[in-house]
């Protein structure tokens, strides 16, 4: 007999595939702006936040700064502060997140032939 402290057995697809490590993945990525965060992020070898905001007109900044401050918890985002004054910083994509961008490609493909 399960514990009632324990968390649940996962549960999977009827062919065994488990998709419960997509949870955090897909949490992360469905919130708003965050796909196209990393697609604008990953164009380049860096932005400043000024720039990332002219590139996603649409989004607020707190937005923008909650996404990447999340993005820099979950690692795919390196944020950069060099001590210069102004202050100055810099996002980049980290490995991983280069990873999560070159997934997304072929979603975007078959998202595009939908429409």
């Amino acid at each position: 007999m399960a514990d009632a402290t324990s968390p649940p057995e996962p549960t999977c697809d009827v062919d065994g595939t488990c998709y419960c490590p997509l949870t955090g993945v897909v949490d992360t990525l469905s919130r708003k702006y965050a796909m196209q965060l990393v697609s604008i992020v990953g164009a380049h070898d860096s932005l400043r936040f000024g720039e990332i905001e002219a590139h996603l007109t649409s989004a607020s900044s707190s937005t923008i700064s909650k996404r990447l401050s999340e993005f820099e918890e979950a690692g795919l985002v390196s944020r950069t502060q060099y001590a210069e004054i102004p202050p100055r910083v810099e996002y980049a994509l980290t490995h991983d997140g280069h990873e999560v961008r070159e997934r997304l490609e072929p979603l975007l493909q078959w998202a595009e032939k939908q429409a």
